[in-house]
């Protein structure tokens, strides 16, 4: 459960200092409570207060930062099993894994590919996150040589051995980089657990279909001064991930709902496993992606993927990029007046809302389409055109107020607005409110530039 404002208030000074940036500690509560400031604000706590207030703020499930520096990301952090109740923090980082048993040309080529992965969704780019570096040789020179070879990669690292040999050896080439150590076991809690204290990093904890064992290994960990702990349970994919979805499932409830400290970590999962089975390149890229997004959407905070085809990587980071959004604020672009392409007094004017999918797809549609046009962008709370119809954001009198205000009238000598097909029952309401003439366009935006060709050809015939 979210920590109220008021639990966290009861802890507060209640001074109304000020000296935080807020009016009063009650609004300096409530700001906490929403993770919209910092604790280290308030400078009237003593150090038992504050370490009071730590604990109470902290997330279910304890954030772990891998990395150091601009190489970094963040693990964990959830407060909710349900994304609806509140929000997830800390999108699922995706990671590619490489071997050291590869040759140099073939490993450079294949961090870059890793390291330039990236396209465009609704204005934000999306990228890959890290790079794990499998100890496939069994050998601990190798394993050290590969690891200091990724010291210059511009992404954090995973360090993939169950041999603490090995695992020495590279973290004495790259653990002042603070990489994931993977993992401890059984049979090597003891010594992982020195490396992870010696050389103060992460350490992941793999016990398969064991959570029992798991408990049992947090706890003796936690008791050594190992507190940055991630939790692989196993991930099954040759018989189905049901087991895999199941231990994943109590882990998470375990965290949330019981708050038992040997369960309040980030959990990891490891697609990559598909390519053990499946050797045909398209039917394990596409069951390796469908995992991935199955294990995303029960609670895996990190994942460690083996492909790197662009049709495979494009479902699974659309999806984080949806499960990760607030679904308290839709997302949304500035409201205003937007120009594509050469414009002069007798350019068209299209209209749409700031719905961030609806606009850049719109966007995408118009610079295609090589469209020179003006774009009236309405606010509506980030609603798209037939939800706010319904809504009624979108309204004549909406309208006619960006009209008014985006400044259009000085620019162009036409009044004509061209406005979505959804937005049809409205038409004659937009006209009435803003004295502008009103063209019902597509329903489509991918008709926009067709639309505006014709309306070209019909202005040239006059």
């Amino acid at each position: 459960m979210q920590v109220t404002a008021m639990e966290i208030y009861r802890l507060l000074p209640k001074t109304n200092c000020a000296k935080c940036g807020e009016a009063s500690c009650m609004a300096f509560a409530t700001k906490l409570s929403d993770k919209e400031t910092d604790l280290e604000l308030c400078t009237q706590l003593a150090a038992n207060e504050m370490e009071e207030l730590e604990n109470l703020l902290a997330p279910a499930v304890r954030e772990i930062t891998i990395g150091k520096r601009d190489k970094t990301f963040v693990v964990g952090g959830d407060e909710v099993l349900y994304r609806y109740e509140l929000t997830y923090y800390n999108q699922t980082p995706i990671i590619i894994d490489v071997n050291d048993d590869m040759d140099e040309e073939a490993l450079a080529q294949r961090v870059k590919i890793i390291e330039e992965s990236e396209f465009e969704r609704t204005g934000e780019t999306l990228v890959l996150d890290g790079i794990a570096l499998r100890n496939s040789s069994g050998n601990a020179d190798k394993f050290a040589e590969t690891a200091s070879k990724l010291k210059s990669s511009k992404l954090p690292l995973v360090l993939c051995s169950l041999d603490p040999v090995a695992m020495k050896a590279a973290l004495e080439n790259v653990g002042d980089e603070r990489p994931l150590i993977y993992a401890a076991t059984e049979n090597n809690f003891d010594e992982m657990a020195e490396l992870a204290l010696e050389y103060d990093c992460p350490l992941a904890i793999f016990v398969p279909n064991d959570l029992e064992k798991m408990k049992e290994i947090s706890n003796i960990l936690r008791s050594k001064g190992v507190h940055e702990l991630v939790l692989d349970p196993g991930t099954y994919v040759n018989d189905g991930i049901g087991d895999t979805l199941d231990n994943f499932v109590m882990i998470r409830r375990l965290a949330i709902e019981e708050r038992d400290e040997d369960f309040r970590f980030p959990i990891m999962g490891i697609p990559a496993l598909t390519w053990l089975y499946e050797k045909d390149e398209i039917q394990g890229g596409i069951k390796e992606a469908t995992v991935a997004a199955t294990l995303m959407n029960k609670y895996a905070d990190m994942l460690i993927i083996h492909g790197t085809n662009i049709w495979e990587l494009i479902p699974v980071l659309t999806l984080r990029q949806s499960v990760f959004t607030d679904p308290r604020k839709p997302q949304a672009v500035d409201a205003g007046l937007y120009e594509f392409g050469e414009l002069n007094e007798d350019s068209p004017v299209a209209l749409t809302t700031n719905f961030a999918l609806t606009y850049y797809t719109v966007e995408g549609d118009l610079k295609s389409g090589k469209s020179n046009c003006y774009l009236l962008v309405l606010d509506t709370e980030g609603r798209a055109v037939d939800v706010s119809l319904a809504g009624g954001q979108l309204t004549g009198a909406s309208v006619a107020e960006l009209i008014k205000d985006s400044g259009i009238e000085d620019k162009v000598k036409t009044r004509t607005l061209i406005i979505p097909g959804l937005a049809a029952p409205i038409s004659g309401e937009i006209e009435d409110d803003s004295g502008w003439e009103v063209l019902v366009g597509p329903r489509d935006s991918s008709g926009m530039p067709d639309f505006f060709h014709k309306l070209e050809e019909k202005q040239e015939a006059k």
